[in-house]
């Protein structure tokens, strides 16, 4: 993620609840559209990696090329390492560093990857002229984004008014909830080509995925961090959230309860 001068405050924070979302994802389940077109060999650089459970999928399929990784925060480095050394990805190899100053030379990456990072950085723009300038001639980026408003927990028992405080918390911290839907006008506006877009879901319907998303929006949405940032904004009340609360619980115990977060896809290519 970028700095504190980009990012005010990273919303989604890092709390034990949130990472269990973090490490439910991979590349097979949340990058399936960029690896048919990962090839051995490529050097490819996935920037806002996180704890890395999407790099390592990425660093098998372009073994032996090599994967490097780059997220802020040095707690979520040490855990991408730690997944690339138990997998036995020694392809992999992750940095502390900030997406809008890479580390790295001008021209030296075949495919660039993010996944939900665009949607928490102020300067969008800023962040696509660095990954430009880091990827080779006919270099590939690839990002999946939040649609916030193509999001949703159903049936709604309140459950669209806390949806909607969490999409303009983000706002709030500066971010892009809806980024989305606009990622295939932010890379031409970036000056890439070939721009292809589509869409998907992150879909919860088993009992055992209400069950997980209802832990997670509890332990995270309706923590003191949270509420407390909420509050600050003018975004919401203690007695909202206390509602919202109740419904969240309601729709976790319904047996015909399903959900999803919306996402945006993208492939560009340098020029």
């Amino acid at each position: 993620m970028a700095d504190d001068a980009q990012t005010p405050e990273y919303t989604m924070g890092y709390s034990d609840d949130f990472l269990r979302m973090l490490h439910r994802r991979s590349a097979r389940t949340h990058a399936a559209y960029l690896l048919p077109h990962l090839e051995p060999g490529m050097r490819l650089l996935d920037f806002g990696c996180g704890p890395g459970t999407i790099s390592v999928g990425l660093a098998k399929a372009v073994e032996p090329g090599e994967l490097h990784g780059i997220d802020l925060e040095e707690s979520q480095i040490l855990m991408a390492r730690a997944a690339a050394e138990a997998g036995g990805h020694a392809n992999a190899t992750f940095h502390v560093g900030d997406v809008t100053a890479l580390p790295f030379e001008d021209d030296s990456f075949d495919v660039a990857h993010c996944h939900a990072v665009l949607m928490h950085v102020p300067d969008t723009q800023a962040v696509l002229a660095e990954v430009k300038r880091v990827l080779k001639p006919g270099g590939m980026i690839a990002g999946r984004e939040m649609i916030g408003a193509s999001s949703f927990m159903a049936p709604d028992f309140g459950t669209s008014e806390a949806w909607s405080t969490f999409v303009r918390l983000i706002a709030a911290n500066g971010g892009h909830p809806e980024i989305g839907k606009e990622l295939k006008d932010l890379l031409q506006q970036a000056g890439f080509a070939d721009v292809r877009a589509g869409a998907s879901f992150d879909f919860f319907g088993t009992r055992e995925d209400i069950a997980f998303f209802h832990a997670v929006a509890v332990g995270w949405f309706f923590s003191d961090q949270v509420v407390e940032a909420a509050t600050k904004y003018g975004l919401a009340t203690q007695e909202q959230f206390d509602a919202w609360r109740a419904g969240v619980d309601r729709w976790g115990d319904h047996a015909g309860s399903v959900g999803a977060v919306g996402f945006g896809e993208v492939i560009a290519v340098k020029p």
